[in-house]
């Protein structure tokens, strides 16, 4: 079991998911691992399920700020956005998940052929 840690050291993620988010998909299984925060250049850390910063330029918006400056990958965590929330990301996660018959269907054998 993989746990994402916060800004206070403490686990916010449970076996490769997100559950303090309600549509959060599982990792798990999908060989994505959940990536830890990360620092922006603008002192920001994204990923860790705070919502707020004092060093974000949202917190100093004005008529004077450049949208611009909220644009980018720097912006983006690659496992906590919302964007994971998506139905077609979430399908995405899901193509890339083992089929659940495993472990109870042989590999190349189908057994149930001519049962019915």
């Amino acid at each position: 079991m993989t746990n994402k840690k916060n800004k206070n050291n403490k686990s916010i993620g449970i076996d490769e998911t997100l559950p303090h988010q309600i549509e959060a998909p599982s990792f798990k299984d999908t060989g994505i691992k959940l990536q830890p925060p990360f620092r922006n250049s603008f002192g920001v850390t994204i990923g860790d399920s705070y919502y707020s910063s004092s060093s974000s330029p949202l917190e100093k918006w004005s008529d004077d700020t450049d949208p611009a400056v909220m644009a980018g990958e720097e912006w983006i965590h690659p496992t906590n956005d919302i964007g994971w929330n998506t139905t077609e990301n979430k399908e995405l996660l899901e193509s890339k998940k083992p089929p659940q018959g495993y472990p109870f269907m042989h590999p190349t054998k189908d057994v149930s052929r001519g049962t019915d």
